[in-house]
C-alpha cells in the first residue's frame, strides 16, 4: 500500500444498529476500490471485516476493524464497528481513532434504537457525520421516511445530498442535488438522465436547505444570497465542506450495498467533505516540561502514536493498532511507551486490511497503522520519543455491569483459562475478571449476556478450554442483634499431652459493619493465660470467615474473653482456639444472628416514556426509587437503592423493556438486614448443603 500524507487521509467510523447494512457496505468499497474480485456475504461468512470464527458463525459484527480503502489519491480508513450494544467498547474504541462517521440506517427499518445511540455517540465526541440509507434496492425502503423522521428527531442541519429516482418500485438512479442533475444507472456505468417530475419539487426543497445552509457561512454569501444571486458548484462545494466539518450540516444519501449503486458517490463526497486529521485537533502532556503539547496531526512535530485497540489472535499473533497523532513513524523507529516506562523497537509497520497485515514504509500524522509484537504495550498506552515524552488522556471506555460466576469444566485448565481470559481482556476493554475471595468464587463481567457467552465461546473454539458460566453467589454477610454469653471446652485426652482449653465468653453487635470482629479481654487473675489470647484472637479469626448461620462471612461481632481455665500440661493454643471456634458458633446463634444484604445504588436513564414501566419493576426487585432527574436529551435518570440480588439479569430486562434504549449503572451503597424469607431461603441451602456434603462422606 502507499505512504499517504496527513492531507489525503480520511478516518471514517461506520455506526448504526445491528443489521442495518455496515459490514455490506465495507464490502461494496472495498470491490468499487479494488481490494477484492467478489464482493463477500455476510451469510456467507466471507467479508473482509467479519473475520473472527464467532462473527461468522453468527453472522453479526463483534469487533471493531479496519480497511483502509484506496480512492482518487486518497486513503480512506473505513472502521466497521459492531452494531448490537453488548460491544460497545468496540465503537468507543474505534470513535477514538475516528475523525469522522458514517451512520447507516436500513432504508426498511427505518430508525432503530442503535440509530439514536450512534447519533449519541457523535454528539458526545462532536464529530462531523453522514446519514447513509442502505438496501434502496429492498421494496418499501423509504429515503423520504428516514428523511422525515431524522429531521423531526434532530432538527433542520440533515441535508439530503441525493435523491433516489425509482421506476417501477425499483431503485434505478439517483439526483444530485447541488448539480441538479440526474444519474442512471446501467450495468456498472451512470449515464445522465432528466430529473423525473415527480421529483422536481422534493429536489427544490432540498436545493434550498443547501442553499441557506451555505449562505450562513460568511456574511458575503448571505448578501449574495438575499440579493438572489446564485453561487457557483465550487463556492457551495467549499461552504458545504465547512458546514459539515464543524457539523453544522448532516448530509444524508442513499444506495445499494448489495447491487453496489450509490457507493461510487458516497466515497467521493467522504474524500469532498469530511475532515482530513490536519483539521483536527488532538493534545497530550510533555511529560518533561509539564506543559500541554498540540500534537494536533502535525508532521513536522516529534513523533507521537496511541494504541487505541489491541488484537490478541492465536492464529496471527499479537497487533497493537495506533493512531499516529505527530510526526512520521518510520521502519526500524525506536518508540517510548510512557505509561509501561519501556522502549521498543517497532520493527515493521503495518497496515490492517480486516486480519490480512500489510507492511507500509511510514505512517504519517493521522493515519491508523499496526504494530507487531509490542510486548509490554496496552491499549490506552501512549508511544512517543524519549526525549519527547507525551501522555495522551486515555479515552473513555463504558463499565462492564452484567457479571456471571465461572468454572473451569476441567480443573487442570484453571492456568490456561486465566492465561487465554488474560489475552481476552487486553483485546477487550469491557471485560473484567474478579476473584471473589469471601464467596469462594470468579467473576466475569461483560456488557450483557450475550458478550459473556461469546467469551465462553470464544475460550472453547480458539483457546480450546472450557468453562461453565452461571447465577454468581451474592456477597451476604452475617451479624448478631442481640448479647449471648457463654462457655466452651475442648478436652481431648488420648495417652500422653492431652488438649485442655476452656474460655468464656460474651459476644454483641459493634455497631461497626466494616470489620469482621472486635477483640477484648477482661480475664483477672490469670484464669486464661496471656499466651493464649492471640490462639483465641485466632479462632475468632478463623470463624468470621464462615459464619454459623449460613457460611457467609461475618461483620459486626465483638467478642469479650472474660474468664476460662486451662491445665498446666494438657493446655495448647489449638485447644484455645479450638474451645473458641465452639463458643463463637453457640454465641453468635444465640445472639439472634440475621443475614446483611448488599446494596447498590442504582441510576437508570431512560426515555419519559419509559419511566413508569421503570418503577413499577424496581418496585417488584425491591428497590427503593429515590427521585427522577430529567436531562437535556428527553430523558430521566432513576435513582434507586435496590438490593444486588435484584440485579441478576436486570440487563436484559431493561432492555426489553425499553427497546433497547434504557442505560443503567450502578456501585455498592452498603449492607442491610435481609428480609426474613431471603434469611430462611439462605439458611435452608446451606443446611441442605451440609446435608449433601455428609450424605457424600
Amino acid at each position: 500500500m502507499n505512504v499517504y500524507t496527513t492531507d489525503k487521509i480520511r478516518n471514517v467510523c461506520l455506526l448504526g444498529h445491528g443489521g442495518s447494512g455496515k459490514t455490506s457496505l465495507v464490502e461494496a468499497m472495498a470491490y468499487l476500490s479494488g481490494i477484492t474480485s467478489r464482493m463477500g456475504k455476510v451469510t456467507d461468512g466471507n467479508t473482509i471485516s467479519d473475520y473472527g470464527k464467532e462473527e461468522q458463525k453468527r453472522q453479526f459484527s463483534i469487533s471493531t476493524s479496519v480497511i483502509p480503502i484506496e480512492w482518487e489519491g486518497y486513503k480512506i480508513n473505513i472502521l466497521d464497528t459492531p452494531g448490537y450494544f453488548d460491544f460497545v467498547g468496540e465503537v468507543e474504541e474505534a470513535l477514538s481513532a475516528s475523525g469522522a462517521a458514517i451512520i447507516v440506517v436500513n432504508g426498511k427499518a427505518g430508525i432503530e434504537v442503535g440509530t439514536l445511540k450512534a447519533w449519541e455517540l457523535c454528539e458526545k465526541y462532536k464529530l462531523p457525520r453522514f446519514i447513509y440509507v442502505s438496501n434502496m434496492d429492498v421494496d418499501n425502503a423509504s429515503f423520504r421516511q428516514v428523511v422525515e423522521d431524522m429531521t423531526s428527531l434532530f432538527g433542520k442541519k440533515l441535508a439530503p445530498f441525493h435523491l433516489p429516482i425509482r421506476e417501477n418500485e425499483k431503485f434505478v438512479g439517483y439526483i444530485n442535488v447541488i448539480t441538479e442533475a440526474g444519474n442512471r444507472w446501467q450495468g456498472k456505468e451512470v449515464v445522465p438522465c432528466e430529473v423525473p417530475d415527480y421529483n422536481q419539487a422534493n429536489l427544490q426543497i432540498c436545493r434550498d436547505t443547501l442553499m441557506e445552509a451555505v449562505a450562513e457561512t460568511s456574511e458575503e454569501f448571505m448578501e449574495r444570497y438575499f440579493g438572489g444571486e446564485t453561487f457557483s458548484e465550487a463556492e457551495i462545494r467549499a461552504a458545504l465542506r465547512t458546514n459539515v466539518c464543524d457539523g453544522s450540516i448532516v448530509p444524508m444519501t442513499m444506495g445499494s450495498n448489495t447491487l453496489c449503486q450509490g457507493i461510487y458517490t458516497l466515497l467521493d463526497d467522504i474524500v469532498k467533505y469530511m475532515p482530513s486529521p490536519e483539521n483536527r485537533e488532538v493534545a497530550g502532556i510533555n511529560m518533561k516540561t509539564g506543559e500541554i503539547y498540540h500534537a494536533d496531526y502535525d508532521f513536522a512535530k516529534a513523533k507521537s502514536a496511541y494504541i487505541w485497540k489491541t488484537i490478541v489472535d492465536p492464529f496471527i499473533g499479537k497487533y497493537s493498532l495506533i493512531k499516529v497523532n505527530s510526526g512520521v513513524l518510520k521502519t526500524d523507529d525506536l518508540l517510548y511507551n510512557v505509561d509501561k516506562d519501556i522502549e521498543e523497537k517497532v520493527g515493521k509497520l503495518y497496515v490492517l486490511q480486516g486480519n490480512k497485515p500489510m507492511e507500509v514504509k511510514e505512517l504519517h500524522a493521522g493515519d491508523i497503522g499496526a504494530l507487531a509484537k509490542l510486548t509490554a504495550a496496552r491499549t490506552g498506552n501512549s508511544l512517543s520519543t524519549k526525549n519527547t515524552t507525551i501522555k495522551f488522556g486515555k479515552w473513555e471506555i463504558s463499565t462492564p455491569y452484567t457479571y456471571m460466576r465461572y468454572k473451569a469444566k476441567n480443573k487442570a485448565d484453571i492456568d490456561k483459562i486465566s492465561q487465554a481470559l488474560q489475552k481476552i481482556t487486553h483485546e477487550d476493554q469491557t471485560i473484567r475478571v474478579v476473584n471473589d475471595a469471601e464467596n469462594r468464587q470468579l467473576l466475569l463481567y461483560g456488557m450483557g449476556d450475550q458478550h459473556l457467552e461469546i467469551i465462553a465461546s470464544r475460550l472453547l473454539n480458539e483457546y480450546k478450554v472450557e468453562i461453565e458460566l452461571s447465577k454468581p453467589k451474592v456477597a451476604y454477610r452475617e451479624t448478631i442483634r442481640k448479647s449471648s454469653d457463654v462457655e466452651a471446652k475442648h478436652k481431648k485426652q488420648s495417652g500422653g499431652h492431652g488438649q485442655y482449653g476452656h474460655v468464656k465468653m460474651r459476644f454483641s453487635a459493634s455497631g461497626d459493619l466494616e470489620t469482621p470482629y472486635i477483640f477484648e479481654q477482661e480475664v483477672v487473675g490469670g484464669a486464661v493465660p496471656k499466651n493464649f489470647f492471640p490462639a483465641v484472637e485466632k479462632g475468632l479469626q478463623e470463624s468470621v470467615q464462615r459464619g454459623p448461620l449460613a457460611a457467609y462471612p461475618v461483620v459486626g461481632v465483638k467478642a469479650v474473653l472474660y474468664d476460662g481455665s486451662y491445665h498446666p500440661v494438657d493446655s495448647s493454643e489449638m485447644a484455645f482456639k479450638m474451645a473458641t471456634i465452639q463458643a463463637f458458633k453457640k454465641g453468635f446463634m444465640e445472639a439472634s444472628p440475621v443475614l446483611l444484604e448488599p446494596i447498590a445504588s442504582l441510576k437508570v436513564t431512560v426515555p419519559d416514556s419509559f419511566t413508569g414501566d421503570i418503577m413499577g419493576d424496581l418496585n417488584k426487585r425491591r428497590g427503593r426509587v429515590l427521585g427522577m432527574n430529567p436531562t437535556a436529551a428527553g430523558k430521566q435518570i432513576i435513582e434507586a437503592d435496590i438490593p444486588m440480588s435484584s440485579l441478576y439479569g436486570y440487563c436484559t430486562d431493561l432492555r426489553s423493556m425499553t427497546g433497547g434504549q434504557g442505560e443503567y449503572s450502578y456501585e455498592f451503597s452498603r449492607y442491610e438486614q435481609a428480609p426474613s424469607d431471603v434469611q430462611e431461603k439462605e439458611v435452608a441451602a446451606r443446611a441442605a448443603k451440609v446435608a449433601e456434603n455428609n450424605s457424600e462422606e
